[in-house]
């Protein structure tokens, strides 16, 4: 199944039902990222294939800059003089940009701009296991990003890309390129792409079970329904994806 098709299979799906379903193949723990590494706002939902960034530490400080106009174009110039690998070109639509920062110190990697950036070429979501800055923007901007923690600083000086679209370390877990990245309130998990379509039909039935199982307790209680409850809507959606 192509990227596309297994991202529609997992759009309505909960982390915690993948969780579960990884846990029901034997996959015990399988995919569970370091939970310090959290949305930076509440309600950020997403799946998608991975995109990954290997970062290092940065070997060399950044030197003094003697005008305005150099501190404002301070990345341009680290960048010229240490080089760069970006990902310009290898986005696609339902991307999740998953960066590895090899363990450096506060550097705000992903900002408010940069993150926009990648959101307007397609990408859906954006994983560091290092820092990212201008959090009340990216709030604001409901931009996708889970980070372990917020920070304040800029890249020149402190960290470099090494390598993209390789294999990866991030928040304790193992992350290909294409490996499925899911995020919700609860937290990260990444499904490997071998089991990705097995672990999407375990998960929808566990949902759908959950589902079913809350409108019950919500007729009881006398709640109104919401859509957390909607096993109709949800078993709409999978009777469109079959062809």
């Amino acid at each position: 199944m192509d990227a596309c098709g297994l991202r529609a299979l997992y759009a309505p799906l909960r982390v915690v039902d993948v969780c579960d379903a990884l846990d029901g193949i034997g996959h015990f723990g399988v995919g569970l990222m370091d939970p310090e590494i959290r949305p930076l706002w509440s309600g950020t939902r997403f799946w998608g294939p991975a995109l990954t960034i290997r970062c290092v530490p940065a070997n060399r400080p950044m030197w003094k800059l003697d005008s305005t106009e150099d501190i404002v174009n301070a990345h341009g110039l680290w960048f010229r003089e240490v080089g760069h690998q970006g990902i310009e070109g290898l986005i696609r639509p339902g991307h999740v940009i998953v960066t590895d920062t090899g363990g450096a110190g506060e550097v705000g990697f992903w900002g408010s701009c940069n993150s926009l950036g990648v959101v307007a070429e397609g990408a859906v979501g954006i994983v560091t296991d290092g820092y990212c800055r201008d959090t009340a923007e990216v709030a604001l901007q409901r931009t996708p990003i889970c980070a372990r923690r917020r920070g304040r600083t800029i890249i020149p000086g402190r960290i470099e890309v090494v390598e993209v679209q390789a294999t990866v370390g991030c928040g304790g877990v193992q992350v290909r390129p294409g490996d499925m990245v899911g995020c919700d309130d609860d937290g990260l998990v990444i499904v490997p792409q071998e089991v990705a379509e097995e672990v999407a039909v375990h998960a929808r039935a566990i949902l759908l079970a959950d589902m079913r199982a809350r409108r019950g307790l919500y007729e009881r209680l006398g709640m109104e329904r919401d859509e957390t409850v909607d096993v109709e809507a949800v078993e709409a959606y999978y009777r469109e994806l079959q062809p």
